[in-house]
């Protein structure tokens, strides 16, 4: 089955009445993506005056009328799971939600089921109106298992590349609070050093030069409160590398607490099922209406346990 949108071009976009063929699509059917638009287009999914029309870039004019056939998306590989989820924020476009310590966004090797995707999928069910055609949801960026906190999904192809877009843009904020080992000498500072996959340990990242492979990776951060040989800090990314965080507190010499991997792993008697790193605050601008959208997340009990503890030592 699929859904025919026929609309006729009413507008005067460019010189002498023209505008091409998938930026006018884009415009006028608000759910598809220009991406998704030029697949249908080569797809052989629109007509122009009645002839299919495969190019992407032909112009139309005012005159012209034009038909869309939209296959239905089609079902996700993975078994929707009804996982409760914590919601910070959602409307027809996207969501936000405080993710918990121990979930895995994507199904990978040993974590089949039981991820947040699977839980997305039961919750969005049929609002999820398809991301390249198929019914799932837009992971825009991810966090550790083990990393807890604010985190934005897509249900349309639009919403996915507009906050894609934002991240990439550095236009999207966020915002997380660490507690590290150790007391920084300084009360703020930029950490920018490349991040890549670790040469000797593949599962881990490290500091590796851009023409070693490395990505750029920056950090900002600054101190919000010192707890003897502990700190508690306020991290901003400007890049969002895998780890990076992580990475760069280790690499200044004050790694995250509780880090099994870049840290020691100890957390001052406390029991953590991972590092004390809290994505805490979100904001972004709506993919449709462009306001502005900032979803906050408590910090978890482990964390606040712990901080409680370092302020009686």
């Amino acid at each position: 089955m699929v859904q025919a949108i026929e609309k006729k071009m009413q507008k005067n976009t460019e010189a002498e009445g023209t505008t091409r063929l998938d930026s006018w699509i884009a415009e006028t059917v608000t759910s598809l993506s220009r991406n998704r638009a030029q697949k249908l287009i080569e797809q052989g999914a629109v007509q122009v005056n009645g002839v299919i029309c495969q190019q992407k870039k032909a112009l139309i004019n005012r005159s012209d009328h034009i038909q869309i056939d939209i296959p239905e998306a089609t079902p996700y590989a993975l078994i929707p799971e009804n996982i409760p989820l914590d919601i910070l924020y959602e409307d027809d476009q996207l969501l936000m939600l405080n993710k918990p310590a121990g979930m895995v966004v994507h199904p990978a090797p040993g974590h089949p089921t039981g991820t947040l995707v699977h839980a997305l999928l039961f919750h969005c069910g049929s609002e999820l109106t398809g991301v390249g055609g198929v019914q799932r949801p837009g992971i825009v960026h991810r966090l550790d298992k083990n990393t807890t906190g604010v985190m934005v999904a897509a249900k349309t192809e639009v919403a996915l590349h507009s906050l894609q877009a934002q991240i990439q843009a550095k236009t999207a904020r966020r915002e997380y609070l660490g507690i590290v080992n150790g007391a920084p000498k300084a009360e703020q500072g930029t950490i920018d050093q490349p991040i890549g996959r670790h040469p000797k340990h593949r599962k881990k990242m490290g500091i590796i030069p851009l023409q070693a492979g490395g990505r750029t990776a920056i950090t900002h951060w600054k101190t919000i409160e010192r707890l003897g040989n502990y700190t508690l800090v306020q991290f901003q990314l400007e890049t969002g590398r895998t780890h990076q965080i992580r990475v760069h507190s280790a690499y200044m010499g004050h790694p995250i607490v509780g880090d099994p991997d870049y840290g020691s792993g100890k957390s001052a008697g406390i029991k953590l099922p991972g590092q004390a790193l809290h994505a805490f605050r979100l904001t972004l601008s709506h993919p449709i209406t462009q306001a502005t959208i900032t979803g906050e997340a408590p910090l978890p009990e482990r964390m606040r346990k712990l901080l409680d503890k370092l302020r009686l030592l």
